[in-house]
């Protein structure tokens, strides 16, 4: 495989923060792993990631002009992207911004300053839950294309992932 190829089946991950600083220590951190798109604007990054859906969206909370909780807010509005993990960066501790990033659709929260091994971990971990959600939709669609009823088990993990969490089976 050459690299080009190898780079295109590498997971695409957005990265967004105002701080450039930020930005070149996410990129030295992942981009052995994942293409990179990075981004100092949330309007730039919502910008590429409606023409262009990535696997995976890392977005800093504290902004100029569209905050992380906005900027997530519309990825979330969009058919395209709804299911596209976001994972918000801030230096925030508080309980009240993981609770509100959580509630707008976000997948997790990393701390600043970045730790290398957390960040890599989250997103290989949230990358794997997309791909498996991303073969459950596509394998439930095929089966109900062929008029094939899906079975119990796969009716219960797309209920468990695409409704709410707190549903009891």
């Amino acid at each position: 495989m050459d690299e080009v190829t190898a780079a295109s089946a590498r997971p695409t991950v957005v990265v967004v923060d105002d701080a450039d600083v930020n930005l070149m220590i996410m990129k030295s951190i992942l981009e052995k792993d994942y293409s990179l798109k990075l981004f100092n604007q949330a309007s730039d990054a919502l910008d590429y990631a409606l023409a262009n859906p990535p696997d995976l969206i890392l977005l800093d909370i504290m902004m100029p002009e569209i905050d992380g909780f906005e900027a997530c807010r519309r990825l979330k509005a969009d058919p395209k992207l709804a299911d596209v993990p976001v994972i918000f960066i801030t230096a925030k501790n508080e309980d009240e911004y993981e609770e509100q990033g959580f509630s707008i659709g976000a997948s997790d929260f990393i701390h600043k300053p970045i730790n290398a091994p957390i960040l890599l971990a989250r997103v290989r971990t949230h990358l794997k839950i997309k791909l498996v959600m991303d073969y459950l939709k596509n394998e439930n669609a095929r089966l109900q294309e062929n008029k094939k009823p899906s079975s119990p088990e796969l009716l219960k993990v797309i209920k468990m992932f695409w409704e709410s969490p707190f549903i009891k089976f």
